[in-house]
């Protein structure tokens, strides 16, 4: 496997991000684009600088916002883990629990996380719960499926290896199912995080009086556009960071995979 340079990791990128400012900026200064409708990169400079101490419009600072978001994200998220990561590895290898569960399952698994909204307000109101519920469903569909498809692609030469030592059919779930399903588990992980996140921003639009969601929707109400900018890139800031630590972590416990 070609190992990646620098240039390709470290230069490029921020080239990319530098030109992409700049032609953002060229063009808001010469007003092909009126800020009214984009603000152009100085001025979301100036707005983050100030929504650093500023509470106004919507009742909280940038880092408030974020830190609501943040919470809320990962209480959902990680309930979603401890519930379905167990649930899709018993059902991808035990029959009776996979039949008993999947019609629910597949009848739950299309129903979009913003459709949960409007129960989820009239249960649990606005509040913390309410996001945290809508959260946990989105990251818990792709825990479920990614665990039980890593346990389903097991390799039988495995099983049938284990089998002829001894192996109780517990002891093959546990030492040789479960290893074998971790690549697909980490990658439902990265995906669950993914939706959780994307899930966050609507629940917070719909259903929340605080975090990063809810900046946006005030942006919107109060034709703040620099607000509903801003909000939206350190949400894309946010989850890139995640998902670079998501891949840190995958490259620590799966690093023997690339090993030559």
């Amino acid at each position: 496997m070609k190992k990646a340079n620098k240039w390709d990791t470290v230069i490029l990128p921020i080239a990319t991000i530098i030109i992409f400012l700049s032609v953002w900026e060229l063009v808001g200064a010469a007003g092909l684009v009126p800020s009214t409708y984009l603000p152009r990169p100085s001025l979301l400079v100036r707005t983050f600088s100030d929504k650093l101490t500023d509470v106004n419009p919507e009742g909280a600072t940038l880092i408030q916002n974020i830190l609501s978001s943040l919470k809320t994200s990962f209480s959902g998220f990680f309930i979603a883990l401890i519930v379905g990561i167990p649930l899709g590895l018993l059902m991808g290898y035990f029959e009776d629990i996979d039949r008993f569960m999947k019609p629910v399952f597949e009848i739950i698994r299309p129903i979009p996380p913003i459709a949960w909204i409007p129960l989820t307000i009239v249960m649990l109101g606005i509040g913390f719960k309410a996001k945290a519920f809508i959260i946990c469903f989105a990251a818990f569909v792709p825990c479920v499926m990614n665990c039980y498809t890593g346990v389903k692609m097991t390799n039988p030469t495995l099983i049938n290896v284990a089998k002829t030592c001894g192996a109780s059919r517990m002891q093959i779930f546990l030492h040789v199912s479960i290893p074998s399903s971790i690549p697909m588990m980490i990658a439902g992980v990265r995906l669950a995080l993914a939706a959780s996140w994307s899930a966050l921003v609507a629940a917070e639009m719909l259903a929340s009086s605080s975090g990063l969601g809810y900046m946006i929707q005030m942006g919107r109400l109060l034709a703040r556009p620099d607000l509903i900018v801003l909000g939206m890139l350190v949400i894309g800031l946010i989850g890139l960071l995640l998902s670079v630590v998501v891949t840190r972590i995958e490259e620590k416990l799966l690093g023997w995979r690339h090993v030559r």
